[in-house]
């Protein structure tokens, strides 16, 4: 996280002092840096210069109003896997033919919308499903574009929750039927086959499961062409891989270059891909506030004002997630292998495991790569309001992109028999 430093004993996060941003908007607090999201995002496309091609990012990462609009004006395409989705990014400012989406359970409501939008395409993940849209379009007089999700059968080499490239996994329609499915689609009255799309998972560190995945796919279009089925994209999807402790995932900008060799035959082909976490996970972190630390036989916690809750991930994969104090160590501190936990009432609510910290109680921590899957996953669980996001827009300027939900705000909708 190349915006966080410490300076004078204290973090700051570009020239703004992380104490600063938790006195003025409290804790727990999400924080992301406007830049680092540009950065990521730009590294995709500026290989691209000579392809026709579309970044869709990944909304499920963060679907924050701010970071979607700020996206958008970057000419970012979107890839949605839900109504909710889909009108965030139309709120947001998304061009409508820039949109994807993705998911194995859309139901009709979710299609007409679409429809009525005016999508890119359908990312197909079913039989069942193609031809739910073919219906839906033709009651609706309109031709759906879509392309087939196909499953390489590829080990991503990831956690096995969010590995979805082999055969027994829920996503897209396997490589051995998709040949078949295809020929199915162009024979629907209300279908156009625009594309071919394939995502093995999520937090990738290796080039070799996409440039798999890819030579699959390559060879399933060349069968496609064979048979007079001409598509106009292949999307790649997403999943590279950030950081979060000694991980060396390859650049965006690899990615794309590698990738696109391997569509110099087609040059007429347009590039898709679908980054999430790559964008944002390192544009984000969490600052939250050490309530007690408790010591008891060799057991050391430090409990924290933000749980489970707020940040699921390293309850729900195990996530190893970087944790810095506000003050600066120093050698002659006094320190702990510290478990840092969370007010949730879980066994499961633990930030952190067996970290070396020298914390006291109303000290501050921060636990970095929190951008994506982080507040996105939040919940009310407990009944704790969901914290304030906070964008930093330059050196020295922030503004909230989301305010902190007040207690009201939990029970909002609920009535008494």
């Amino acid at each position: 996280m190349d915006f966080l430093h410490y300076q004078n004993g204290h973090l700051f996060a570009n020239k703004i002092a992380i104490s600063d941003l938790a006195q003025q908007y409290g804790t727990p607090l999400y924080v992301y840096s406007a830049a680092h999201i540009t950065k990521q995002f730009l590294e995709y496309s500026q290989v691209l210069v000579n392809r026709k091609h579309l970044v869709c990012y990944a909304v499920k990462a963060n679907s924050n109003l701010a970071i979607l609009n700020l996206l958008a004006k970057l000419g970012a395409g979107f890839d949605i896997v839900s109504l909710g989705e889909l009108e965030r990014v139309l709120k947001a400012g998304a061009e409508p033919n820039k949109i994807v989406f993705s998911g194995v359970a859309k139901s009709v409501i979710e299609i007409e919308r679409a429809l009525r939008a005016g999508i890119k395409c359908f990312n197909v993940e079913s039989e069942a499903e193609l031809y739910r849209i073919n219906d839906v379009a033709k009651q609706m007089g309109k031709i759906a574009a879509i392309s087939l999700r196909i499953n390489p059968d590829v080990d991503a080499k990831t956690h096995p929750y969010i590995s979805t490239g082999l055969r027994e996994n829920k996503f897209g329609i396997s490589y051995q039927l998709a040949l078949s499915v295809y020929r199915q689609a162009v024979s629907l009255t209300n279908i156009k086959v625009v594309g071919i799309d394939c995502h093995i998972g999520s937090q990738l560190t290796e080039l070799s499961p996409f440039l798999d995945a890819a030579d699959r796919v390559l060879a399933l279009v060349a069968k496609l062409k064979a048979e007079n089925i001409h598509l106009e994209h292949i999307d790649f999807g997403g999943g590279l891989g950030v950081c979060y402790a000694d991980e060396q995932p390859p650049s965006a900008s690899l990615l794309m270059t590698e990738l696109n060799k391997k569509l110099l035959p087609y040059p007429d082909i347009e590039l898709l891909c679908e980054p999430g976490r790559s964008i944002v996970a390192n544009a984000g972190l969490l600052i939250c506030k050490v309530e007690y630390t408790k010591h008891q036989d060799d057991n050391h916690f430090a409990i924290i004002d933000a749980g489970m809750n707020d940040l699921i991930r390293p309850a729900l994969y195990q996530a190893w997630m970087r944790v810095l104090p506000e003050k600066e160590p120093q050698n002659t501190d006094e320190s702990y292998n510290y478990n840092v936990v969370g007010p949730i009432c879980e066994s499961s609510d633990v930030l952190a495991y067996q970290r070396q910290l020298s914390v006291q109680q109303d000290d501050l921590l921060v636990v970095c790569s929190a951008g994506a899957y982080g507040f996105s996953m939040a919940s009310n669980y407990n009944s704790q309001p969901r914290p304030a996001e906070v964008m930093l827009v330059a050196d020295n300027q922030h503004q909230v992109i989301r305010q902190r939900e007040s207690i009201e705000d939990l029970w909002r909708g609920e009535t008494f028999l």
